[in-house]
């Protein structure tokens, strides 16, 4: 429970600082003044921290996807070495994958950025390529939840089918979202413009509170977080290597 509360806070502050870096208010965070129409106005820190650029929402949304694709390594691993897996924890995360990345970060993605790059035409065969792979996606993940059950682990071929989905899906989607941090959402920022960039940022955490809450994001953190722990891959010192 610390080491939840840990995270939650050093992400909030990881978060707040992004922020301050692309927004310019650093002096607002620290509550200083700024002129306004001839006058002085105090910013809070709770509203600069509301304001999220939509690379940043989307890109933070990535890592939650990161980590689920570990917990998807662990399960391999185990399907291969031959040991325990508690279908429950593989099932939660393509559970996460479906309704926080396919169903609503890939969703942002086709509705407001998709179209935005081919009205400019700008990057079309990447984003005919992302969406395939987004269509693809979807396919591996329904066959990742109807394999997730203690029924199939126990048929060899079941098992065999659920692995190749497993590796199929990462091997895709480490190329995939590592393209649209690096490529895809700096090129956005280019091709509209701020106002239409701060009004997206806005809807988009609107989107994210309609479905998710308000701590919509930080319970998405928590419940991948909880998963780790189940499969006992929580604690971050583990993967460093060893002399």
């Amino acid at each position: 429970m610390i080491d939840d509360r840990i995270e939650r806070s050093d992400g909030n502050e990881r978060r707040r600082f992004l922020k301050l870096l692309t927004s310019g208010a650093a002096l607002a965070l620290a509550g200083g003044p700024r002129v306004v129409q001839g006058k002085l106005e105090t910013i809070s820190a709770s509203h600069a921290e509301e304001e999220v650029s939509p690379a940043e929402d989307l890109m933070r949304e990535h890592g939650v996807l990161k980590r689920v694709l570990l917990v998807y390594e662990e399960t391999l691993r185990r399907l291969h070495a031959g040991e325990e897996l508690p279908p429950e924890a593989l099932a939660e995360a393509a559970g996460i994958i479906r309704s926080f990345i396919e169903d609503y970060h890939e969703k942002l993605e086709e509705d407001f950025l998709f179209p935005r790059f081919r009205k400019a035409n700008k990057l079309i065969d990447l984003v005919e390529v992302l969406l395939e792979q987004h269509r693809a996606g979807r396919r591996l993940t329904d066959t990742t939840l109807r394999l997730a059950n203690f029924e199939a682990l126990k048929n060899p071929d079941d098992k065999r089918e659920l692995s190749d989905s497993l590796q199929k899906f990462i091997r895709m989607y480490s190329p995939h979202e590592a393209r649209e941090d690096t490529v895809l959402f700096p090129a956005f920022r280019e091709i509209v413009s701020s106002n239409e960039y701060d009004s997206l940022g806005e809807e988009f955490e609107e989107k994210e509170h309609e479905l998710f809450g308000e701590d919509g994001f930080d319970k998405m953190v928590e419940r991948v977080a909880a998963i780790e722990k189940s499969l006992g891959i929580y604690d971050l010192k583990q993967f460093t290597p060893r002399d």
